[in-house]
């Protein structure tokens, strides 16, 4: 309702309903551009680890997750890191190169594949695993020793009483 002061008049409802839609395109705006610039940070970093990666032999000793300022990594990493993140836990390898043993950390995708107590050939970027492939043979599987859930166990154990899936 347009008034002859020229102030438009809303119920509360309407207000209210304008109000969060302005603020949630605001969000959606301030959203889009932060991952604009995350996606470019990233690109600057992919192409970095791609500059600086070599292969080299390495004997694991030791993998887990840890946080970050309880893995033993060089003081200057977990100053460089953000505030936030170092209570994180981090896919973290202790291994064998040459004759130092070294803390290494380890990309998602990769830490799974790592054998313990093995030699592999890994690429490294200083002190980030970014592939790994096997010396003596192929790495093996890591979803084949997986344990199965309970659902898919019975869910499994069903099927073979049905006659569905054959006996093993």
């Amino acid at each position: 309702m347009l008034l002859t002061t020229g102030i438009l008049l809303l119920s509360t409802p309407q207000t209210v309903l304008i109000v969060t839609l302005v603020v949630a395109v605001i969000i959606g705006v301030a959203l889009y551009f932060l991952n604009r610039y995350a996606t470019k940070k990233q690109a600057e970093q992919n192409a970095a680890i791609e500059s600086t990666k070599q292969t080299i032999s390495m004997l694991v000793i030791d993998k887990k997750r840890m946080k970050m300022k309880d893995a033993g990594l060089p003081q200057l990493v977990i100053e460089n890191t953000p505030r936030l993140l170092r209570g994180s836990k981090v896919p973290v390898v202790k291994a064998k190169i040459g004759p130092q043993i070294m803390t290494l950390i380890a990309d998602e995708k990769v830490f799974d594949q790592i054998p313990v107590k093995r030699e592999v050939k890994a690429t490294v970027a200083g002190i980030y695993i970014v592939d790994v492939k096997g010396i003596r043979g192929s790495l093996s599987n890591p979803e084949a020793g997986k344990k199965k859930g309970r659902f898919a166990a019975l869910l499994e154990k069903v099927k073979e009483k049905a006659g569905a899936k054959p006996l093993k």
